[in-house]
């Protein structure tokens, strides 16, 4: 696809690891500053994330988010008051068949079901990190199988990227049109119902907030946003991201360590926004203008 002309931007959707947040899942000054101005601008904005709806609390109350958000990658849409607007879930004999592969290839399999995180051991460091990133730890359990038949997302956990990357072919395969397989970082490969990707999500909030999709941005990191930048008008890659999300972008900003977030808030959104001019600058902030290839 060739470049596109920058449109006037109402709405931005971010997700929030990766993108938002910076490596130690902290919020920058910078970034609550620029989604601050994108209030006194008009500019709506809000999140979509894989994280569960809890784990988003902080962050929604830190940028004072008052519009529906969506969580488990698009799994679960929720008004501003956290009552639920839509639900995908796993079947449940997919989300047996994805912890028996899991298990089988020594990946960690967490299951989020009834709003909690159960884990079958409370041990290494991916535990941990999710820990701090949710802001709440897990739920030991000694069986999946009674949540199994209310599943929200399930995540196989791993150091080992590699392996990861094969399993998210061979759970894509063999799952089929029964669940959804994509990593959300490289240690974690997130399983959700078929419906429930960032794709849909975006267009949900959309639809709740009454903006056309032509005039929403969006901005993100990971294979698993790669779906909400074909719904777009505008899509944002994050610096640090790889090569092939960041070439399914329009524009690609500055990592999420450089506070990338603002940055393309001040360089595209705000300079997008109604009534202001809509010829797109002539490079990112930084990085490359992506080719985007719609979904």
């Amino acid at each position: 696809m060739t470049a596109r002309q920058l449109p006037s931007i109402a709405l931005l959707i971010s997700d929030v690891d990766g993108t938002l947040v910076r490596p130690d899942k902290s919020l920058s000054e910078a970034n609550v500053a620029a989604v601050g101005a994108l209030g006194d601008a008009g500019v709506a904005f809000t999140l979509v994330s894989s994280r569960p709806p809890r784990g988003m609390a902080a962050v929604l109350k830190a940028l004072h988010v008052t519009l529906p958000y969506a969580a488990f990658n698009g799994g679960v849409v929720l008004h501003a008051d956290g009552s639920v607007a839509v639900t995908h879930r796993i079947p449940a004999d997919a989300a047996r068949e994805a912890v028996d592969v899991l298990t089988a290839h020594g990946v960690d399999a967490w299951v989020f079901a009834d709003d909690l995180w159960l884990v079958l051991k409370d041990s290494g460091r991916l535990v941990d990190k999710e820990t701090v990133t949710l802001g709440y730890g897990p739920t030991l359990v000694d069986d999946f199988t009674p949540y199994l038949d209310r599943v929200d997302k399930m995540v196989g956990a791993s150091d080992d990227h590699a392996l990861l990357a094969q399993l998210e072919q061979t759970l894509a395969a063999q799952l089929a049109d029964r669940a959804t397989a994509v990593r959300s970082q490289p240690y974690y490969l997130d399983l959700t119902a078929p419906q429930a990707n960032k794709g849909n999500a975006v267009v949900a909030l959309a639809k709740l907030v009454g903006v056309h999709m032509a005039h929403v941005a969006v901005i993100g990191d990971a294979d698993n946003d790669v779906p909400m930048f074909g719904q777009a008008g505008w899509a944002i890659a994050m610096g640090q991201g790889e090569a092939a999300v960041q070439a399914r972008a329009d524009v690609v900003t500055a990592s999420n360590s450089d506070d990338g977030v603002a940055a393309a808030i001040h360089r595209y959104v705000l300079g997008a926004a109604p009534g202001a001019p809509t010829a797109a600058p002539d490079a990112p902030t930084a990085g490359a203008t992506g080719t985007r290839t719609n979904d």
